[in-house]
């Protein structure tokens, strides 16, 4: 399948904000786990789009705005134009408001929320932990990065995979990001419950989703 395999860093400076693809470089923290200083491009104050500077002031359309909003979100959760479609299409079909449905099915993804446990430093890997197969939910093997989480579902690594220096690091110091209020991680087992389905107040993203619908709608 295809996929971006670009600078990520070049993502970030396109949207202007800091879409944390790269885990603990976003936090600015050093390959050793030490504090670093301005690892980040945008915080060494890189925040100009990649490319040719442009001179001159240009007013932003509406539909531009839209755009950027779309990219941002399917950037972040690294998904590409007829993944990110499909999931538009299904929350359409769902009761409730459109852009919202949209996020939480997004948020749902088991690669996210194995992320959002803080297995993963970043959704990128989450995506490469699950897809060579080191992830159950319910105690059976899943490798598909897509899977839709339901409340109740149990996420764990496989007790054969623990060993891995990856996992052992997690089990010595925890969730390497804040584990939001939907889910619960025991980092003893390494495995993970959904309490309940995400809501839009859970998801920390900057995200303008009506935009996204908006610009869809067209």
């Amino acid at each position: 399948m295809a996929k971006y395999t670009g600078p990520d860093c070049r993502l970030c400076r396109r949207e202007g904000e800091k879409l944390y693809l790269k885990g603990a470089r976003c936090y600015n923290i050093a390959a050793d786990g030490t504090q670093g200083r301005n690892l980040c491009p945008l915080d060494k104050g890189r925040k100009n789009p990649p490319g040719p500077a442009k001179t001159g002031r240009r007013k932003i359309s509406d539909y531009a705005l839209q755009l950027r909003e779309k990219q941002k979100t399917k950037r972040a959760y690294g998904l590409l134009e007829k993944q990110f479609r499909m999931y538009h299409r299904k929350a359409e079909r769902m009761k409730g408001i459109t852009g919202e449905n949209m996020l939480i099915l997004l948020e749902r993804r088991l690669d996210n929320v194995v992320y959002r446990l803080g297995i993963g430093d970043s959704r990128a890997q989450a995506r490469q932990i699950v897809n060579h197969g080191h992830v159950t939910v319910n105690g059976k093997n899943v490798n598909i990065p897509s899977y839709l989480v339901s409340p109740g579902d149990v996420i764990a690594v496989k007790e054969s995979k623990q060993g891995k220096k990856l996992f052992e690091s997690v089990k010595e110091v925890g969730a390497k990001t804040d584990v939001p209020q939907w889910l619960e991680f025991d980092k003893t087992t390494l495995s993970g419950k959904v309490l309940e389905l995400p809501k839009r107040e859970d998801i920390d993203l900057r995200i303008k989703e009506h935009m996204i619908v908006e610009l869809y709608s067209k």
